[in-house]
């Protein structure tokens, strides 16, 4: 025989009645579930995202041959699809506590239009430009986007270095008449201009990593310019410096070529 419940005078306890918590409790229940639920699909499309950014990033050169724009193109319809899929997630009164989560897919993204839109014009995407190329109404906030062109100078650095080591000397744009315009250690320095101006301390946006990151790259280039041109012609053909030398003890280090 199954045990009766009792209450505290011993008595059976009446057990037809629900608790009238219970409804209450049971909409609790719903809502945390439907938050979990919302946060999961925004968090795998932000890492869908990350990971088709970084596929087109790498296979990104200058020029773009047309089977390489044409896949390219694809991913970017693939990334708009999961834009487009967390949109409504991302709306509403509650959007703010969701911005974390789709957060580090937006900074890749910027990172690979950016790389992008440089290679083809040798300018800076705007930030308009580059809210404009995410579909579905979903916010790419100004911090999002400034730490995407961070992550974008790794990128010229890697560019930059490739362009020494095949061709003897820094990738460079198109001039007026014919003439050869600026080089990536120009554009480069103007970023590091840019970004060291900015103030870097507040906590919650973790950029001070990302300066010394940036500082880094910029200064990688800048040696391996100076040492293609004082012992360039020592060098053999398809040579790549190695950061490593003479690098001081105790510094961390940081991603390189």
């Amino acid at each position: 025989m199954a045990d009766k419940k009792h209450d505290l005078d011993g008595k059976d306890a009446d057990t037809s009645d629900a608790s009238p918590f219970m409804p209450m409790f049971e909409t609790f229940r719903n809502e945390l579930d439907e938050h979990h639920d919302r946060r999961e699909r925004i968090v795998k499309a932000s890492r869908d995202i990350t990971a088709l950014s970084k596929k087109i990033v790498r296979q990104l050169q200058s020029p773009i041959p047309p089977p390489i724009a044409k896949e390219i193109n694809s991913r970017h319809d693939q990334i708009k699809e999961l834009f487009n899929s967390v949109a409504p997630d991302l709306q509403g009164i509650d959007a703010w506590r969701y911005r974390r989560a789709i957060s580090g897919g937006c900074q890749e993204f910027v990172e690979a239009i950016s790389f992008h839109h440089y290679l083809e014009s040798q300018k800076l995407i705007t930030l308009e430009e580059a809210q404009n190329s995410i579909p579905g109404g979903v916010q790419l906030t100004a911090v999002d986007y400034i730490l995407g062109l961070f992550d974008l100078t790794g990128e010229l650095m890697r560019f930059g270095i490739t362009g020494m080591a095949t061709t003897g000397s820094l990738p460079c744009g198109a001039g007026a008449n014919g003439h050869q315009g600026r080089d990536i250690l120009v554009d480069l320095r103007s970023l590091r201009a840019y970004f060291e101006s900015l103030d870097t301390s507040s906590p919650a946006i973790h950029m001070e990593k990302k300066v010394e990151v940036m500082k880094e790259s910029v200064n990688k280039v800048e040696k391996a310019m100076y040492g293609m041109i004082i012992r360039g012609r020592e060098r053999p053909k398809g040579w790549v410096p190695d950061f490593n030398e003479g690098q001081e003890r105790g510094r961390e280090p940081v991603e390189s070529y």
